[in-house]
């Protein structure tokens, strides 16, 4: 053979590769333009790999097909494979063409839990885009993550309904809220959608039992419910007579977005769905309803042009007369971001709740929701937290109850991985007790407590429950026999003290609530009652034959009837008695005269200086006829003139005696005091008269 034919023969040969080549990169890609990312996907990678030569463009469209073929990844659900691919474009210099692959690369990184390599990606990606707020928003989920303390929220899988396929977007649409209405993919019988890699989804329904466990999902019946097409994201309006769900067309070859149909009950079974019309071009998506209880307003999710990045929150009104929807409006950049937002729902109290990978959260998409200002406006939405969001993909928030709902979820412990599943969440209630201890007035140590008083606590509904407090003056409730709580949530509670001999009756009562209260609570609440019987307050001092209050270095008689002064001002119906008592040294007549003076001068401080109502207190000087009694060996002791004269050559001890006599104790006369019919005070309480020896 010659040289010529030679040469003839490698350069057919070559041509042959490079056509070869071409005709894959051409498949690759008009795959991957009609979102047929199971198919294209391979043929990405195919072309990879037959593309040998290291010319420039040779080792652009390398890059390009690895490129493609982690975003073919990455709308799969494949961010493990996605990102091996994504490294491979970034190796090969893709991101001088597209500097997305950081960005998308990070994503992967951030749903895999892998912060380090997230945090290295989006970086980069901003060293290339400043300013990007996906990457932003990236860095700031990681941040969220670490910092983020986990909520009451308890999450569990629903085994009785998940699959080793997929299962998502649940809703309610039943009057009594025990059918379960949702996305599921059975099994491979109705072939494999070539833009998820995934069985076709169909709607189906499941029941709640008796016992509160679902029954075996069946498929929805009706009139061309279920088709060939993937079936999805269910919303019920007009007391579930009437259901809007998402289709998304199986056409070969054609890049085709998805639609919102209608369908209407009719008996048993849904009627023929009809499509609405709310977008301008085939190959837009129109998906995700979210209408009113009233079907006046269409929540949903689009690409449709005028939003602000990725998938958008549009809604449109319904007009009765002329039988249509309203053009699309954006709800504007409170909710939306530059990424996807997703799975609108109405919460029971018309808040929006939706899924959002553009708003700082934990990787993927997160669950928020946004509080309603108006008849179309929502605004600040919160992220749910963990439990709830996760790593992975978390979305379609459904409420059922108050306290109880259910969402689909992509994360660790769902039946396969990175396939949805639907999990319940529950938030627990807060636990709340109540203790009442009850003591007595006067007592300034507060350990004196009382046994045996009943106390009764009524609730803002009408309901009441008693107890009687024990030795240490104490009663306690928390759980009743059933299992259930005496404290609940959003409920104020009166607590009233009953009788109890040796004391006086005590109509105050006082309360505790648990309206708005947003955590666990050991309510503590200290009662009190009047004894019979005198009591003493704190130590008040005179200079020796005087009635002046005495203020020094060892005394401050003014702070001392402080306590007399809260005393009565915690207790607005209380009057009180001061008695002002003596020692025996001196006079009978000089110290009841020197006592009742004393007694006045504290009635003149509380009432000029610290402005009590003088009606509320009477003050007497008992001078020496009523001896202090202490307790002395086990014994009560009466301190008699002969009793401590035993201890006059104990100077230090006979003087001691002596001031225990000079004292000012207190007797309660009324708990009822009433300003608008109370008589005036005495004016001679004012008056102090010279003792005469």
């Amino acid at each position: 053979m010659n040289i010529k034919t030679l040469a003839t023969i490698v350069a057919f040969g070559s041509a042959t590769v490079v056509l070869a080549q071409r005709n894959h990169i051409e498949d690759a890609r008009k795959a991957f333009r009609n979102q047929e990312f199971c198919e294209a996907a391979q043929k990405c990678e195919t072309a990879y790999g037959k593309i040998v030569r290291k010319s420039a463009g040779a080792l652009k469209s390398k890059a390009e097909m690895a490129f493609k073929a982690a975003e073919c990844y990455r709308n799969t659900e494949s961010p493990k494979l996605a990102s091996e691919w994504y490294e491979k474009a970034v190796i090969l210099k893709y991101q001088n063409v597209n500097p997305e692959v950081y960005l998308y690369n990070g994503d992967m990184y951030l749903i895999m839990g892998d912060d380090a390599k997230a945090k290295k990606n989006y970086q980069e990606f901003l060293n290339m885009v400043p300013g990007d707020p996906r990457a932003e928003n990236g860095l700031a989920s990681i941040k969220e993550r670490m910092e983020a303390k986990p909520t009451r929220y308890k999450v569990s899988n629903e085994s009785k309904i998940n699959t080793a396929g997929w299962e998502m977007a649940p809703n309610f649409g039943d009057k009594k809220n025990v059918q379960m209405t949702f996305s599921q993919t059975k099994s491979n019988l109705g072939g494999t959608d070539s833009r998820t890699c995934e069985p076709y989804f169909d709607l189906w329904v499941a029941e709640l039992d008796k016992k509160g466990n679902w029954t075996q999902p069946k498929l929805i019946e009706g009139d061309g419910i279920n088709t060939e097409d993937n079936e999805g994201t269910v919303s019920f309006s007009n007391k579930g007579k009437k259901m809007f769900f998402t289709r998304c067309p199986n056409e070969k070859k054609q890049n085709l977005g998805c639609d919102i149909w209608v369908s209407e009950l009719s008996g048993k079974t849904w009627g023929k769905p009809e499509k609405l019309i709310l977008k301008t071009h085939d190959s837009l998506s129109v998906g995700h309803p979210c209408v009113s209880e009233d079907g006046k307003i269409l929540v949903f999710a689009s690409d449709i042009p005028g939003g602000f990045g990725g998938r958008d929150l549009w809604y449109t009104t319904y007009d009765k007369r002329s039988d249509s929807w309203s053009a699309p409006v954006n709800l504007g950049p409170g909710i939306n971001t530059a990424g996807d937002e997703l799975f609108p729902s109405f919460s029971l109290d018309d808040d929006l709740i939706y899924a959002s990978n553009g708003l700082p959260g934990f990787g993927g998409l997160d669950i928020f929701k946004a509080k309603k200002v108006g008849d179309t406006q929502w605004e600040n939405p919160k992220n749910y937290g963990t439990p709830i969001n996760t790593k992975w993909n978390d979305y379609a928030l459904v409420e059922h109850t108050k306290r109880t709902g259910y969402f689909t979820s992509e994360r660790n412990g769902n039946v396969s991985e990175f396939k949805g599943d639907i999990w319940k969440y529950e938030l627990p209630p807060f636990i709340y007790d109540l203790t009442v201890v009850v003591g007595e007035v006067g007592d300034k140590t507060k350990t004196k407590r009382i046994a045996g008083v009943p106390v009764t606590v009524k609730t803002d509904d009408g309901q009441t429950f008693t107890g009687t407090t024990n030795a240490q003056g104490k009663v306690f409730w928390d759980k009743k026999a059933d299992g259930s709580r005496f404290i609940n949530e959003e409920m104020s509670y009166t607590i009233a003290l009953g009788t109890v001999k040796g004391y006086k009756e005590n109509t105050k009562t006082t309360g505790v609530t648990t309206v708005g209260l947003e955590q666990d609570q050991n309510f503590y609440i200290e009662m009190q009652l009047v004894p019979e019987r005198t009591f003493v307050l704190p130590e008040v001092r005179y200079p020796l034959d005087q009635w002046t209050l005495l203020v020094d270095s060892t005394i401050n008689s003014k702070d001392s009837l402080e306590y007399v002064y809260n005393l009565l001002m915690e207790y607005p119906g209380m009057v009180l008695e001061l008695n002002s008592h003596t020692d025996s040294r001196g006079s009978n007549n000089y110290n009841r005269m020197l006592s009742d003076n004393r007694a006045k001068a504290c009635y003149k401080y509380l009432v000029e200086e610290k402005g009590i109502d003088p009606r509320r207190i009477v003050p007497v000087g008992r001078g020496e006829d009523i001896p202090q009694t202490i307790v002395v060996d086990g014994k009560n002791v009466v301190l008699t003139e002969a009793y401590i004269n035993q201890f006059k050559k104990d100077k230090k001890e006979f003087e001691r005696l002596h001031q225990l006599n000079r004292r000012t104790d207190a007797r309660v006369l009324s708990m009822e005091f009433d300003p608008q019919t109370a008589p005036p005070a005495n004016p001679n309480y004012l008056i102090f008269v010279k003792p005469v020896k």
